[in-house]
């Protein structure tokens, strides 16, 4: 998915000096953006107060949305560098096309993992005959310096590893979970997990102490930790816990995304990643010349111009906490 603000600004993220190394409960407040013409997203990450969970750069939840009778998501041809993008679904389908030539329709609780490399481009869109509702998740995984030039490629997992105890259902999305492996490629020491919680139950999730963790909210009413969660927000949980306490007393689902603090410094930008400012200026140049990122054939409609770069050079971050 894209980030449609014309109005991005470069982001410093990433680095070992804004993690939190020990458990906390930051309860974040999601930002309302405009994707396309006919969807809302609740933006996570990047948030005010939290940039990065381990890898985890960039998280949007949307719906669940009404759209019989809408053509529902449509997000033009747009440019990706230096990130994994991840799309999952609770609801509806989602067609994804790329400059590779990939062609592939995502499904509720289906992986599509698209690894950008040096430059990829592609477009997602409800198909024309489409579920009622779409709801579901986009989230970024920042690829570390030594993988960042890596082939681009594309994947896509229909079965999933799930792990089971009373009451929750975790099905693997990324990385390794109480045992179980997601078949998906990962470059750093990471996790997604998707929950299921059955109304009245409670767990206790374990978890690696090593790696910092957040909990995004989907559906229904949770406690994580003891703290209410509603859907549309996330919870951060800084590191050092063992498990995790949940609580629900409907049906609930969550997402858990953790991993081992992303020790490099990056530099986000509209829908790039880079380590420098030129980085970012020589990609979007090379978008907007038609270069580098090859072309999406099958999509109606022009790709998405690049915004304009921010006139003052980047400065360095103060620590939030």
């Amino acid at each position: 998915m894209s980030n449609l603000d014309r109005q991005a600004s470069l982001a410093v993220c990433g680095g070992r000096g804004f993690v939190v190394a020990e458990p906390v409960r930051e309860l974040l407040s999601p930002r309302r953006v405009q994707l396309g013409e006919s969807t809302e997203v609740r933006r996570l990450l990047p948030n005010l107060g939290r940039r990065m969970v381990g890898a985890w750069a960039f998280v949007d939840h949307y719906g669940p949305d009404d759209i019989a009778g809408e053509a529902g998501m449509q997000v033009p041809p747009h440019p990706h560098m230096g990130l994994q993008t991840v799309s999952w679904l609770h609801d509806g389908e989602v067609l994804h096309r790329d400059s590779l030539g990939s062609l592939q329709t995502v499904r509720p609780r289906e992986l599509g993992l698209m690894t950008s490399g040096r430059a990829i481009s592609h477009s997602e869109e409800s198909p024309r005959t489409h579920a009622r509702f779409l709801h579901g998740a986009q989230l970024w995984v920042a690829l570390p310096d030594a993988h960042r030039e890596v082939q681009p490629h594309f994947q896509h997992h229909a079965d999933l590893p799930v792990v089971t105890a009373p009451g929750l259902t975790a099905t693997v999305i990324l990385g390794a979970l109480d045992g179980a492996v997601s078949p998906g490629t990962t470059y750093s020491p990471l996790v997604g997990a998707d929950l299921a919680l059955a109304g009245g139950s409670e767990a206790r999730l374990p978890l690696n102490p090593d790696f910092e963790y957040a909990v995004l909210a989907m559906s229904g009413e949770a406690e994580v930790d003891g703290v209410p969660v509603l859907p549309g927000s996330m919870l951060y949980l800084g590191c050092g816990r063992t498990e995790l306490p949940l609580r629900a007393d409907s049906d609930a689902g969550l997402m858990l995304l953790g991993g081992e603090p992303f020790e490099e410094e990056i530099i986000m930008w509209w829908n790039f990643i880079g380590r420098s400012a030129e980085d970012i200026a020589q990609a979007r140049e090379e978008w907007m010349a038609g270069a580098r990122f090859g072309a999406v054939h099958g999509y109606d409609g022009p790709p998405i111009p690049a915004p304009a770069l921010p006139p003052t050079p980047l400065k360095p971050r103060g620590r939030v906490r």
